[in-house]
C-alpha cells in the first residue's frame, strides 16, 4: 500500500480526520490547536488525527493528496474540508457544525 492508499484509506473510514502537527492532547503549532479548539467547540471530542511531524511520508503525502500545502486538513466524510482559516469560516457561518453532524 503506498501513502496515497494510506491517506485515502485513513479519510474515507473515519468520520472525521485531521491531519495535524502533534496530537489534539499537544498540538505542536497555532493553527493546529486552532482546529482542535474549533472541532471541540463543534462538540467533536473524538475524532481520528495524523501527526505529520511523526511520518515524513504522510507529511509531503497529505498535501499532494489534497492538493493543499497547509497543515492542518480537515476530512468529513472522506471530503476534504479545507485547513485552519477554512475552519473558521466555516464555524462562524454555522456551516462546519452541520458538516459535522454524523447522518
Amino acid at each position: 500500500m503506498d501513502i496515497q492508499d494510506t491517506i485515502r484509506n485513513q479519510v474515507t473510514s473515519n468520520h472525521v480526520v485531521l491531519y495535524m502537527k502533534g496530537t489534539p492532547q499537544f498540538p505542536q503549532c497555532g493553527f493546529s490547536a486552532n482546529a482542535v479548539s474549533i472541532l471541540q467547540r463543534c462538540g467533536v471530542n473524538e475524532f481520528f488525527s495524523v501527526d505529520v511531524l511523526a511520518d515524513p511520508d504522510i507529511r509531503q503525502g497529505i498535501k499532494e493528496f489534497a492538493n493543499w500545502p497547509t497543515i492542518p486538513q480537515l476530512y468529513v466524510d472522506g471530503e476534504f474540508i479545507g485547513g485552519s482559516d477554512i475552519m473558521v469560516e466555516l464555524f462562524q457561518s454555522g456551516e462546519l457544525q452541520g458538516m459535522l453532524k454524523k447522518n
